[in-house]
């Protein structure tokens, strides 16, 4: 007899193009957002820059059109993020600070371990 099926898994609801890179619901954590969220994205950056180099497209207007494109995905990888840490969605206005904003959400967002078990934003993500 076969065993019965297990319930569906939050890790593939939560790592679902849609909801990883479209909503701005739920928590990430810190694995998921180097994976998705730094090293997935900027592959797609430098893809993207490629793509468009190939078509001779100028650099300027390449670089800007790549970073409008990438800009909601990025937004809402780091709210999950900054959710995750028990904080709400308008951290990510951190990067907004000269200098010191893109460090904060460095350490803040990729080397600090999130909150444990559920909290206002949801359950904890699996590890």
């Amino acid at each position: 007899m076969k065993p019965a099926a297990a319930p569906a898994d939050a890790l593939d609801a939560a790592r679902t193009p849609w909801q990883l890179y479209l909503s701005l619901r739920g928590r990430l954590n810190r694995r998921d957002f180097w994976l998705f969220g730094v090293l997935a994205l900027g592959a797609a950056a430098l893809f993207g820059t490629a793509l468009l180099d190939i078509a001779q497209m100028p650099v300027q207007p390449a670089e800007s059109l790549i970073d409008l494109l990438l800009l909601w995905p990025l937004l809402a990888v780091s709210v999950k993020r900054w959710h995750d840490r028990d904080r709400c969605g308008w951290w990510v206005l951190v990067l907004l600070l000269p200098l010191i904003g893109w460090l904060w959400v460095l350490i803040d967002n990729g080397f600090v371990r999130g909150t444990p078990g559920p909290n206002r934003f949801g359950d904890a993500p699996p590890p």
